[in-house]
């Protein structure tokens, strides 16, 4: 007998995704590599938010020169299996080169690296045309796991229609490198304390989701970067919960009490 009763659909698979908190010291306290994403972003348009993008499958199994913690060690960390942890490294690595010419690599042979000579490969690789391993064995260069912290770990709720499972990562800007804006992603890209940011927040000139804001007073509760990146932390994913038809002041989620008494009255709430 065939059931009349229709079964729920099933949430969309979050894909897998890598986004980078790039920080300084600063005279008034660390700073943190921020981009306000075009309006016409399919997710987050308009949002103040850290560089990042998806995994590429081919970072799976690719032969790359790799320096610093391995695959293991990521995976334990953000409750991934190996490969996963491999994909999610070179996806920060990659994202932050493509989005802010941040290169978090060095020469193999111990030479001076030049990231202004790199900018052909960098817009291959924002096409997708060049792999990152492929972009690292031709120019010599050997991938930097070290530079960077585990940070985060934040999922999609499950009734959004575009979801991404995201762990985010620490990383300091590198000596003698800068971070821009050349990316097509973006309105505009700038540093500011992390501190500062949370104020523009609440004073309306920008708009943070959870993950973003949740990561920036993490930043803004250390004295130093130093600091910031020797801290230990016990990684635990986060969803938070949206009911159908509600918008985002229905979000729940740990700190979602502090992340509303801090939101703004006159900005544009997205759709969710």
């Amino acid at each position: 007998m065939v059931s009349n009763i229709e079964s729920p659909t099933a949430p969309p698979q979050p894909k897998d995704a890598a986004t980078v908190v790039l920080v300084r010291d600063g005279a008034d306290g660390i700073e943190v590599f921020l981009q306000r994403r075009v309006q016409q972003m399919a997710f987050a348009g308009g949002m103040t938010v850290f560089p990042g993008g998806g995994v590429d499958a081919r970072d799976g199994d690719a032969d790359i020169a790799w320096e610093g913690p391995d695959a293991g060690w990521w995976a334990e960390r953000f409750g991934a299996t190996e490969r996963e942890a491999r994909q999610l490294v070179c996806a920060a690595v990659r994202e932050t080169f493509e989005e802010c010419g941040v290169l978090l690599a060095s020469k193999a042979d111990g030479g001076a690296l030049d990231v202004q000579a790199l900018t052909p490969a960098r817009a291959a690789l924002e096409a997708r045309d060049l792999g990152l391993a492929e972009f690292l064995r031709a120019e010599g260069l050997v991938l930097r796991a070290d530079l960077l912290r585990p940070l985060a770990h934040w999922i999609t709720p499950e009734n959004e229609k575009r979801r991404y499972d995201t762990r985010f990562f620490l990383a300091a800007l590198p000596d003698g490198q800068r971070a821009d804006d050349r990316t097509s992603e973006v309105d505009e890209a700038f540093w500011r304390t992390a501190s500062g940011a949370l104020a523009d927040w609440s004073a309306g000139e920008c708009f943070l989701l959870p993950p973003t804001w949740s990561q920036l007073r993490a930043v803004a509760a250390a004295a130093t970067v130093d600091e910031l990146l020797a801290a230990e932390r016990v990684i635990e994913p986060i969803q938070p919960d949206l009911p159908a038809g509600g918008g985002i002041e229905s979000l729940t989620f740990g700190d979602a009490a502090e992340y509303f008494a801090s939101m703004p009255s006159n900005v544009p709430r997205p759709n969710l």
